[in-house]
């Protein structure tokens, strides 16, 4: 069978770094390939080339056996190269239909779009109202339309970039019978992910990079997730492996949080309780969306919470400032690493100062110690493998990988009471994951009470004591986490908060 994309020799060098080194590979028609790498590995510059976002310098690739060389993503979408974002590019304020609309190059008239949209929605089991505002749309919804607006061009080959990652488990189900179908038909798929028991469960074919170069490829069903891991590490991984202890005082205290939504399309925190103890990791899983943003807004202050609604060692924090909390010991770390968790453009030696400067004495008699403050950056950067050229590097150079290990280094160094985190491994690699991931175990170990958000299940699964979940801004009760089933956890985060519920849907879809 004729290859329906073939990348042969394909080089793309930066300064002081070659992206990849004369990669090679081919996918066939109607063929899931997985694009496998450490951050940093090249699959972003590879997708780039392919989609005509970036030039390669050599090699060449070839489509449907004439050469390929797209000078812009319209040239590749004429070709029949569609790639659906890690990251929606949608406006909220849009209807579906008009947000399509945005992404075609010659639009038909509303109705007749419109009437497209149901039609192709509803054949691959993604239903959606042409008519709903964007805002109004839950992630995997919006997620739908990233895809359709894909579909409606025909794509011969499409991209999808860590596509699970904003998806319960029930959504992933369908968005993988709607990726079968669309192989059924010919349709190629480019899939990128770091998580292997997907590639494993989903793709036909896998080739991995590291540092740029292809290291090797295999059949995902063929060989283990850690097999595979192995292969894009070069090493061998060891499993986050955490003590048994009995969780020590209550730390933090959250009741009754209420507070309305920050933004015409925000989330509002709804009557919002739990506790987290010393020693204890608490695992707070959710669809993006639901409230996640809002609820670590209100424990590191920077929105005010109603007074009794936190309290931290038995203090009531509302309203104390962030700066205040940190002394206090309560650190957070937000999902969006660039422009909230480090300023883009200031060195990592300045966005170590930022965060750090009270609990490390970063600063004697109003005067910051640069020395100091740069030998913590390198303290971090060194107990971290955050691949940088150095200390003064600005934020925005490091890959995003990178830089989220740099800030979950910074603020997990500073020996928190209690750390919040949001996405603590949002596209970091299988190493970097399980690095942060023991990090956070240690930390719990020695005393400290850890609140971590994140839609990756299986991470919180293997980190959390106990598992609550975020829907439409209310979190259900905590559970002990051993033993919850991925049919349980699906069901609370759609919403199913009562227990009878959960235990009676997971044995329906039993």
């Amino acid at each position: 069978m004729t290859a329906l994309l073939e990348i042969d020799g394909l080089t793309k060098a930066y300064p002081g770094v070659v992206a990849n080194d004369t990669v090679s590979f081919a996918i066939q028609p109607g063929e899931v390939h997985a694009l496998l790498g450490e951050n940093g590995a090249g699959k972003s510059t590879l997708v780039k080339m392919i989609y005509g976002l970036v030039r390669p310098d050599s090699g060449r690739m070839g489509l449907n056996g004439a050469d390929f060389t797209p000078e812009n993503p319209s040239a590749a979408r004429r070709a029949g190269v569609a790639m659906v974002f890690q990251h929606f590019s949608l406006f909220e304020a849009l209807t579906v239909a008009e947000n399509v609309a945005l992404g075609m190059e010659d639009p038909p008239r509303m109705r007749d779009l419109a009437a497209r949209i149901r039609e192709v929605s509803e054949t691959y089991g993604l239903p959606l109202d042409p008519a709903r505002l964007v805002g109004d749309l839950s992630a995997g919804e919006r997620q739908r339309v990233e895809i359709i607006r894909c579909l409606l061009q025909d794509p011969k080959l499409l991209i999808m970039d860590e596509p699970t990652s904003v998806l319960t488990p029930q959504e992933v189900e369908i968005l993988f019978h709607t990726l079968r179908k669309l192989s059924a038909e010919g349709t190629a798929i480019l899939y990128i992910s770091h998580k292997l028991e997907e590639i494993r469960t989903l793709c036909d074919e896998a080739t991995i990079l590291r540092l740029g170069k292809v290291v090797g490829t295999c059949t995902p069903r063929e060989v283990s997730a850690a097999e595979m891991a192995e292969m894009m590490v070069g090493r061998a991984l060891t499993p986050p492996s955490r003590a048994s202890a009995e969780p020590g005082p209550a730390l933090l205290e959250v009741r009754n949080l209420s507070l309305p939504p920050r933004s015409a399309f925000g989330t509002p925190l709804r009557d919002i309780g739990f506790t987290v103890h010393a020693g204890e990791v608490l695992g707070i899983g959710g669809v993006a969306g639901n409230g996640q943003d809002e609820l670590l807004a209100a424990l590191s202050g920077e929105v005010p919470a109603p007074k009794g609604a936190i309290a931290f060692d038995g203090t009531d924090i509302g309203t104390v400032a962030p700066d205040a909390r940190r002394a206090m010991g309560l650190l957070t770390a937000p999902e969006e690493r660039l422009g909230h968790a480090a300023a883009p453009d200031m060195s990592l030696v300045e966005n170590a100062l930022l965060t750090a400067r009270r609990r490390k004495t970063l600063d004697r008699k109003g005067f910051i110690d640069w020395g100091a403050t740069r030998g913590y950056a390198e303290q971090v950067i060194a107990a971290f493998d955050v691949r940088t050229p150095g200390p003064e590097a600005p934020a925005r150079a490091l890959s995003g990988g990178n830089l989220q290990k740099f800030v979950m280094g910074r603020e997990i160094d500073q020996g928190p009471r209690v750390l919040a985190v949001n996405q603590p491994t949002w596209g970091v690699d299988a190493a970097a994951a399980a690095a942060i991931r023991q990090a956070v175990l240690d930390l719990a170990a020695g005393g400290s009470a850890v609140i971590v958000i994140s839609q990756d299940l299986e991470e919180l699964l293997e980190i959390s004591d106990r598992f609550a979940a975020l829907n439409e801004g209310r979190l259900s009760p905590p559970r002990k986490a051993q033993g919850l089933t991925m049919q349980e956890i699906g069901l609370m985060l759609g919403g199913a908060h009562d227990m009878h519920d959960v235990e009676e849907g997971a044995h329906a879809e039993a």
